[in-house]
């Protein structure tokens, strides 16, 4: 299941027929019910949805989800009764998707969905009303950790909290459901980036909010900051680094700053640390997360690593998104109750183990 707190719906993908993919038969349940187009939960409930709800002739709510990955899911909204340990959840709002289309079809196969975590009012985390939840992503093939609830461990270091950002006046260019925290400034090493604090503050149209989202893989700032990043981290990695001399290319449409490494080689040189300087918190980034092999791009005897910051210039994307990637080995609270997102490093892969 992936857990996404950069969207709203939570899906599962079904279908009536047998399939080596995961999925959900919603023949063989007796609490499923088909959402109809006249209810107020499709008329009303959708209305923050990118892509309106329709109505199709069988007279169910219909909708289309996509995401900035470019892959997306269509299918009808239903109700299920979900069990969480002994406790059940009857009348729980979720998409039963039969069409979806990915970009990573290796790994969307591995799926059964999307748990929407979002501040949306059809989120699984508003309708199941829990205060407080926290995951923590692994880097390796260990699955992450989700937990819904308090979570206070002996064995977690204490946690740094940067407060959730709110703005009431509905904005064209601001996400209103989305987990927005300030960011102030960016290092490399110990090196400040020479940028105002101005250049992190949404502007009048509210273009330009930091977003937490775990539903995107990689991190991506605006123009100008970006440019001040790369050419940073480009200085700092000189001589140390081969960069890919290909104006051409591109990594998944944001990440143009790429480097040749030999396949002969083993290992990565050790690369400055990049720190994101939150309100009240750090996020630093090092060693493997800052370079991402890209699948099957060979050059020569090279293999071709990019940069794992973006441009969301590039993408069309009007905020600063802090991806999944970089969230790994961090634990994550949010804690709704407080409106702040607490940060503290931490071996994701142990901490599954400690709390099976």
């Amino acid at each position: 299941m992936v857990i996404d707190t950069g969207s709203e719906l939570s899906w599962l993908h079904c279908s009536k027929t047998p399939s080596q993919q995961p999925q959900f038969d919603p023949t063989r349940s007796t609490s499923y019910s088909p959402v109809p187009c006249s209810s107020p939960t499709c008329t009303n409930r959708t209305r923050d949805f990118p892509i309106p709800a329709s109505c199709y002739s069988n007279n169910l709510c219909h909708v289309t989800l996509s995401y900035a990955d470019a892959s997306s899911a269509e299918g009808n909204l239903a109700t299920e009764t979900f069990l969480f340990g002994e406790s059940e959840v009857p009348g729980t709002i979720f998409g039963c998707m039969d069409v979806s289309f990915t970009s990573n079809p290796k790994e969307d196969s591995k799926t059964t969905g999307l748990m929407g975590m979002n501040r949306g009012s059809l989120s699984f985390i508003s309708q199941v009303g829990f205060p407080k939840f926290s995951y923590c992503i692994s880097d390796s093939v260990v699955s992450g950790v989700l937990l819904l609830g308090d979570g206070n461990f002996s064995w977690l270091s204490p946690l740094n909290y940067t407060p959730l950002i709110q703005i009431s006046t509905p904005l064209p260019y601001f996400d209103r459901v989305a987990y927005t925290v300030q960011l102030e400034g960016i290092k490399v090493s110990d090196q400040l980036l020479p940028l105002p604090k101005s250049v992190f503050v949404p502007d009048h149209t509210g273009a330009g909010q930091t977003m937490v989202d775990s539903g995107c893989q990689f991190t991506f700032l605006l123009g100008p900051v970006y440019t001040a990043l790369k050419n940073e981290f480009l200085k700092q990695t000189n001589g140390i680094l081969t960069v890919l001399d290909d104006p051409n290319f591109v990594f998944q449409g944001g990440m143009d700053l790429c480097y040749r490494v030999p396949l002969v080689r083993l290992a990565l040189p050790t690369l400055p640390t990049v720190t994101l300087m939150f309100r009240g918190a750090e996020m630093s980034v090092s060693g493997d997360r800052l370079l991402y092999r890209v699948p099957g791009e060979i050059r020569g005897g090279d293999s071709v690593h990019c940069f794992t910051f973006g441009n969301s210039d590039l993408l069309g994307v009007e905020a600063y998104v802090i991806g999944n990637h970089h969230q790994q080995n961090v634990w994550m609270e949010f804690d709704l109750e407080n409106s702040r997102i607490g940060l503290a490093n931490v071996r994701c892969d142990l901490a599954a183990e400690r709390l099976v």
